[in-house]
């Protein structure tokens, strides 16, 4: 991918300055800005149909490759410099791949480090090697380490704290090391130019210690036995508290701690005992940081590219477009409204959702029996597999096999930009599908502004109340418990809301509190998912709640939303078959117009409106029981299956041609006491039929009624 970039914040309002970093092999950069007003492509470019508005944007700029920080340490100060000291430190630690023959640095203190190599445990001072224990370390399990230095001699001390015999392996070797250094490092080495650690480690390390007088035996065999022992340390840190913070405060000495690049906190510790899954409950049992040598939550690159918007300018979607050396880019910058201003629609951009996929590496996944057309990989989607520098996605492990439970937008998002073919689906998913309603929006002629869900959850009842109707993305999946009860909240209040996609809010979600930039997400064991969290470590750090699914939270999509997710599958798309309520009841008027008894069985996203990931109606999950069940689909192939929180066990026969009961898709509209209206379709390629044939369709005009509806003055359904 010869031209990456990212925004410091891809959302904005007229009157900001808008700052962009751009990396190149190329000398120059042109950049221009345009507004994106469609999905896809079919006879111009792929990106869609772009608006000019170089007189915002039309400038060119220098080229140049920036380094990415990746890895994530940490850095403790000392309480004071030392210079040719004896010192001692100790530690707990939990490797995950200590098989790796590249060194992983536990700890460094200056140019000494206690590294593990292929199943080893070295202390180094320089590149000489001071003392080596063979085959020491197996992954996965917590072992006590005091490393001692000084008096002409270094001891390392190492116990497996659940081993059954052989716990214990000491070894001493004479030399004249000292130490001199002013911070204490974890998981590195040293520091390289670009800021990433050097020699990172992957695991996990508890309650590091430094002492500058031998500690006692009985201090040893505490540490040994996963216990806090009662000799005072020189230097130590207050691990078990403030877990969403990214400083640490000193505990006996020792300047203030600082984790940098994506540390996870709320993991495990040595003495973890499972009585609890909670670090709220039982703080003192995770004290531990568990580090990655491919974390990364911001690439730490310069901004070199900034312009102003107009204080004018119109709220919508735009995008920074970057051309050198004969490659064009599109990166995506959503411009909310200006405060206080209004339109009839609110049309919430899934950044949530964005960010969890973002540089997803889910290609390297089998969907054959789930996708029966070809897998094919954009050239962009495979660089990711050979250079970490982007990042993962919450859908990923890291490269150690662990979660990955943190992603952030400030790096290049590779699958965050129009017209990106998704080898799933055989066509798009996620933002270049949402233009597909802006592409409809555009052409229904009414007026609409656009936010993220960032936005959303910052302006709150004050931005959302300034519009007759909110129209969500095509897979609204994450969700923050602030945002939630906003739109809750919203309906209550005589809202209206177009649920025009499928397994949305479904996900528990939450962002940094310092850095909103990135989400956070942690899986339980429950719900459909790409990796099981970790035993304990379900709660989130940011807000202290549980994560995994809203459903097990008591907050079910079909409550707030008359549907939830039932099904997901990649296969032949369908339509809706018309069901009596589309026919005889008040709602039928919204058909006015439309003649055929099948709506929607075409589109962009697998040809047809039920497709990708589906939603149903279901009275036991909370749906509401007066709600008007407009239409069904009309039959999913096998390819589309269960969801797993639907079965308790394991069972054949559970694809949409042997249960159509439950695996299908449901558009229902009901009201809500105080004026309050839902309609909701269930379905992710819903937005690609929407555009079909130029908007002209019928599966459009019914979508189109309804939002008349929504956003005028009469009752929705008459008298």
């Amino acid at each position: 991918m010869d031209i990456q970039a990212y925004f410091e914040e891809w959302s904005c309002e007229p009157g900001d300055v808008v700052r962009l970093a751009i990396s190149t092999p190329h000398a120059t950069v042109r950049a221009s800005l345009v507004r994106l007003v469609s999905g896809p492509g079919r006879d111009e470019a792929i990106e869609g149909k772009v608006v000019d508005f170089s007189s915002v944007l039309d400038r060119t700029v220098s080229g140049g490759v920036q380094s990415t920080v990746v890895g994530s340490h940490a850095e403790f100060p000392l309480p004071s410099p030392i210079k040719d000291a004896a010192i001692s430190v100790h530690c707990w630690a939990w490797p995950t791949v200590p098989e790796r023959s590249a060194p992983q640095a536990i700890w460094s203190i200056g140019d000494i480090a206690l590294v593990i190599i292929s199943g080893g445990l070295a202390l180094r001072m320089g590149s000489a090697t001071l003392a080596v224990l063979p085959d020491a370390i197996i992954a996965k399990h917590w072992y006590s380490i005091l490393t001692t230095i000084g008096d002409g001699e270094v001891c390392i001390d190492l116990r497996r704290l659940d081993a059954k015999v052989g716990a214990q392996r000491t070894l001493c070797a004479a030399t004249g090391a000292t130490a001199n250094a002013a911070t204490l490092l974890l998981a590195a080495a040293g520091i390289g130019r670009s800021g990433s650690p050097l020699e990172p480690y992957n695991g996990k390390i508890d309650s590091p210690t430094l002492h500058l007088a031998k500690p006692s035996a009985e201090t040893i065999a505490a540490w040994h036995a996963g216990k806090t022992p009662a000799q005072p340390a020189w230097a130590a840190w207050k691990l078990g508290r403030d877990f969403a913070s990214e400083t640490i405060e000193p505990d006996a000495g020792g300047g203030q701690g600082h984790l940098v690049n994506g540390v996870e906190r709320g993991v495990t510790g040595r003495n973890w005992d499972g009585r609890s899954d909670s670090f709220v409950e039982v703080p003192e049992h995770y004290c531990a940081l568990q580090f990655h040598d491919d974390d990364m939550v911001d690439a730490g690159w310069r901004y070199n590219l900034e312009f102003h918007l107009p204080e004018d300018f119109q709220s919508g979607v735009y995008a920074v477009q970057l051309e050198a050396g004969g490659s064009r880019n599109h990166f995506p910058l959503f411009v909310r409204p200006v405060p206080g201003t209004s339109a009839p629609v609110l049309f919430l951009v899934p950044t949530n959702t964005y960010l969890a996929y973002a540089n997803d590496h889910l290609a390297s996944l089998d969907f054959s029996s789930v996708m029966p057309h070809d897998k094919v990989v954009p050239e962009d989607e495979q660089y990711l597999f050979s250079h970490p520098e982007p990042g993962r996605s919450c859908y990923d492990t890291h490269a150690d096999g662990t979660p990955v439970r943190y992603s952030g937008r400030r790096r290049p998002l590779f699958n965050v930009r129009p017209g990106f073919p998704n080898w799933l689906t055989g066509s798009y998913r996620h933002f270049p599908v949402d233009m597909y309603i802006i592409e409809w929006l555009e052409h229904l002629g009414i007026e609409y502004h656009v936010a993220t869900d960032e936005d959303f959850e910052r302006g709150g009842r004050n931005l959302a109340d300034r519009y007759a109707a909110i129209v969500t993305g095509s897979h609204p999946e994450y969700w923050t418990r602030t945002g939630l009860d906003i739109l809750d909240g919203y309906l209550h209040d005589g809202g209206r809301v177009m649920y025009l996609g499928g397994n949305g809010f479904y996900w528990v979600t939450s962002r940094l509190g310092a850095k909103p930039w990135v989400i956070e997400v942690r899986r339980d064991n429950s719900g459909t998912r790409c990796w099981d969290a970790p035993y304990g470590e379900r709660t989130h750090v940011a807000t202290t709640e549980a994560g995994g699914i809203w459903r097990t939270r008591g907050r079910a999509p079909n409550k707030m939303l008359g549907v939830g997710f039932a099904s997901e599958g990649w296969s032949k798309g369908c339509g809706y078959r018309r069901l009596e309520a589309s026919y005889n009841s008040p709602a039928a008027k919204l058909f006015d117009g439309i003649a055929e008894e099948i709506v929607g069985d075409y589109g962009y996203v697998l040809g047809g409106a039920v497709g990708d990931e589906v939603d149903r109606y279901d009275v036991t999950l909370g749906s509401p029981e007066h709600a008007y069940v407009l239409g069904t689909s009309t039959g999913l192939g096998n390819e589309y299956q269960l969801v797993i929180e639907d079965l308790t066990l394991s069972l054949p026969d559970q694809g949409g041609a042997q249960r159509p009961d439950v695996v299908r898709s449901d558009m229902v509209l009901f009201p809500i006491d105080g004026g309050g209206w839902v309609f909701s379709v269930g379905s992710i390629a819903y937005a690609g039929a929407l555009a079909w044939n130029g908007c002209d369709n019928g599966l459009s005009r019914l979508t189109a009624n309804i939002l008349r509806a929504f956003t005028g003055k009469e009752p929705v359904l008459g008298a």
